[in-house]
């Protein structure tokens, strides 16, 4: 009976819907049950990826799934190894403490392989380079998340911002406007770190200018998240153009999504321009061409706003895209975030740069001639790019899920999908010991490098319980705190 040993790399939504749907498929009843093996590595110290470090902290619903993924850890067959990077190249790891690995070191130990580790890389603006006043929402995001990443790098200047471009209108770009006009009062029963709230508390940001090319019924952004932006306390949106509207409900008949953004943009902000400390404005059919930063640090004209950016104006063409009027102006600001999308490493094995994410056939990895790498998969934004939501990525994993044990075990799961083993690239045995792990990594768990989900168990509940101590949802612990409280507790 031939094993499924599979390596994950990566321990976010889709990694823990694939182990699921795995484990489940093959229940104690099942003669296959014993021939499964699942380990999990990812180089972040806590798992659940974009769950714990990219949902935005006042979403603690979207959080739920991670019940489901605990379930599925419980299961005997079942490994996690946090801060572990699995090296391709000789690419530093971005998690400074993380155990680094070669690639080629795991694969011997494993009968399949499954990518999931996720798109990490921000689109840049081609127009618009990074700088000390343009950054990507990543950057914000991992800050107010505590990504490992980015310990002991600075928080953003809000005490000296008054202003801020947002550069994208998708639920990301909307995040971070909410997070950044939001009060610490809003946030502080959130999962928000210490730190950032005494960030937020010195803030001097009055108004958030998010920019998008095309117009409101193209917005990438859901209508629950405008809806939270219409209803935020003290805040209030600066009306659009009625003409706009007009122009968007004469237009092709619209979906329920669209009439329900329009309806939001029509009704307006709870609080009326005028009343409100705080303001943002949905500023469309608006494409940012270039950037002038003052020489000296200060614009005469706008002292507080050392940025200007040129929009130019676009419509519609017909098929859609935004195309330039001809017309440009100028947007003075202190601060100008990117949120354009991302891709996934370029480092990532069997890496398609035409995509920006793992090559694939529904979930199967192609190499670069386009032949099967056999018994590798790929799943959630990895596989199929940065789209979709929670929901889109447990459909995906759970068809990769399937795939994998329809080719595995056939007669049990009426494979239909057929390998092609003439024509397929072997970069995996088939036999194995179904309960070793590399000797690197046991070494590294023995030293207490490597994190286990039973230490993810006890660190979860010391969060939540330093979080109970101030009316928080938990207070987050740093690299430094993690080795402290497991020394601590296994003494």
């Amino acid at each position: 009976m031939p094993p499924l040993k599979l390596a994950i790399v990566g321990a976010g939504p889709s990694s823990f819907y694939v182990a699921s749907r795995l484990l489940s498929l093959l229940p104690p009843s099942s003669k296959h049950y014993d021939s499964l093996r699942v380990h999990m590595y990812d180089r972040l110290w806590a798992p659940h990826g974009l769950v714990r470090y990219g949902v935005a902290p006042d979403h603690p619903e979207v959080k739920n799934c991670t019940h489901k993924f605990d379930a599925a850890a419980t299961d005997p067959r079942f490994k996690f190894f946090g801060n572990v990077n699995i090296a391709s190249s000789s690419e530093p790891s971005p998690v400074p403490h993380s155990f680094n690995i070669a690639l080629s070191k795991l694969l011997p130990h494993y009968t399949h392989l499954l990518l999931a580790s996720g798109c990490t890389i921000p689109n840049p603006h081609p127009l618009i380079p990074y700088s000390s006043h343009v950054i990507p929402a990543l950057s914000l995001v991992h800050w107010y998340t505590d990504h490992p990443a980015a310990a002991g790098s600075p928080p953003p200047p809000l005490h000296k911002t008054k202003h801020v471009t947002v550069i994208g209108n998708g639920n990301v770009a909307l995040d971070v406007a909410r997070m950044l006009l939001s009060t610490p009062e809003r946030l502080g029963r959130y999962d928000v770190p210490a730190h950032v709230l005494d960030v937020l508390a010195r803030s001097q940001v009055r108004h958030v200018s998010v920019v998008g090319r095309r117009g409101p019924t193209q917005a990438a952004f859901t209508a629950k998240e405008l809806r939270e932006m219409m209803n935020l306390e003290n805040t209030s949106f600066v009306p659009l153009d009625s003409s706009m509207i007009q122009q968007a409900e004469e237009g092709p008949k619209l979906e329920r999504q669209q009439k329900r953004i329009l309806d939001l943009l029509k009704k307006g902000s709870a609080q009326k321009p005028g009343e409100t400390e705080k303001s943002w404005d949905l500023s469309f059919f608006r494409s940012p061409v270039g950037i002038q930063l003052a020489t000296d640090g200060n614009n005469s004209d706008y002292p507080d706003y050392p940025v200007t950016l040129n929009l130019a104006h676009t419509t519609l063409s017909p098929t859609n895209s935004a195309v330039p009027t001809g017309i440009h102006s100028e947007q003075p600001t202190s601060l100008v975030v990117t949120a354009l999308g991302h891709h996934a490493d370029p480092n990532t094995p069997w890496y398609d740069p035409s995509t920006g994410h793992v090559r694939n056939e529904a979930g199967q990895v192609l190499d670069s001639n386009g032949k099967i790498v056999k018994r590798v998969y790929t799943s959630g934004w990895a596989g199929i790019g940065a789209r979709g939501v929670l929901a889109t990525t447990m459909m995906n994993a759970y068809s990769v899920g399937d795939r994998i044990l329809s080719e595995t075990y056939p007669e049990a799961f009426n494979g239909e999908i057929t390998q092609s083993a003439s024509d397929g690239v072997a970069v995996l045995p088939t036999e194995v010991n179904v309960d070793a792990v590399p000797a690197e990594i046991e070494k590294a768990v023995q030293e207490g490098k490597i994190t286990t989900y039973e230490d993810w168990r006890a660190i979860d509940a010391e969060e939540v319980r330093r979080g109970q101590e101030t009316g928080k949802e938990r207070e987050r612990l740093s690299w430094d705190e993690v080795n402290n409280f497991l020394h601590k507790s296994s003494a």
